[in-house]
Order: structure tokens, then C-alpha cells, then sequence
């Protein structure tokens, strides 16, 4: 059985998709940008400050299925330039401390203004 997920806390989607997607004991939370939820727009910083802003936003969307960012098992990242890898890597260790998901991180072209977007799969028995 599948569920969609949505919270107010997180960005609402801007297209036809849902915030995440509970399927099982998984959820699959659809890629995410440094959007402030309640300005509705990408905020202005730097690649450590818009990377804090797109964790807050995934930790909304896992909390409001009662999971949290130690359930993630895999994310993938995707950085506006890959000489952003350092400083995003450096803000990203903060949220996974022990036992950090499975990663895959590349460089793409995304929205004006994004440097940064993730995507992410937790599991929660």
C-alpha cells in the first residue's frame, strides 16, 4: 500500500507529485530545493546555508510520517557545480554524524538560484 505525504512545514510541490511518497515500511521523499516553506521561494546564501535549508525541509516531511533523518538509508545530491562539493559536504556531515545513508552526488543544472537539491529514501522497521 502506498501514501502520500505532505506537511505544511515543507514547500509545497510545484508540480504534479507529492512531498514524499510512504510505500511500506519506506518513504521516498521527492527531491528537495533550499526553499523557505513559508516565503515560497529559494532562499538567498550560500551553498552551507541552502543545503541547512533543504535538510530542515526533508526533516518536516519525515516527521510528518514519524520518521526522522537517522531512518534514511540513501540520498542522492544534486549540486548546481561540482566545485561545491567541499562546502556542502562539510554543512551535510552535520546531519549524520553515525552511521551517514548511501550517497550519490552529482553535477546538474537546476533552477535559477538553487545550488542544491536531495532527494531521499528512509526505512523504518
Amino acid at each position: 500500500m502506498k501514501k502520500a505525504i505532505q506537511t505544511e512545514n515543507a514547500p509545497k510541490p510545484v508540480g504534479p507529485y507529492s512531498q514524499a511518497v510512504k510505500a511500506g515500511n519506506f518513504i521516498f521523499v521527492s527531491g528537495q530545493l533550499a526553499i523557505d516553506h513559508k516565503e515560497g521561494k529559494i532562499i538567498e546564501g550560500d551553498i552551507k546555508a541552502q543545503t541547512a535549508q533543504v535538510m530542515r525541509n526533508i526533516k518536516a516531511i519525515l516527521n510528518a510520517a514519524s520518521y526522522d533523518l537517522n531512518d534514511i538509508v540513501q540520498v542522492t545530491v544534486y549540486l548546481s557545480s561540482m566545485a561545491l562539493f567541499s562546502e556542502f559536504n562539510s554543512e551535510y556531515a552535520k546531519y549524520f554524524s553515525k552511521e551517514p545513508p548511501a550517497r550519490a552526488t552529482v553535477g546538474i543544472e537546476l533552477p535559477s538560484g538553487a545550488l542544491v537539491e536531495i532527494s531521499a529514501i528512509a526505512y523504518k522497521e
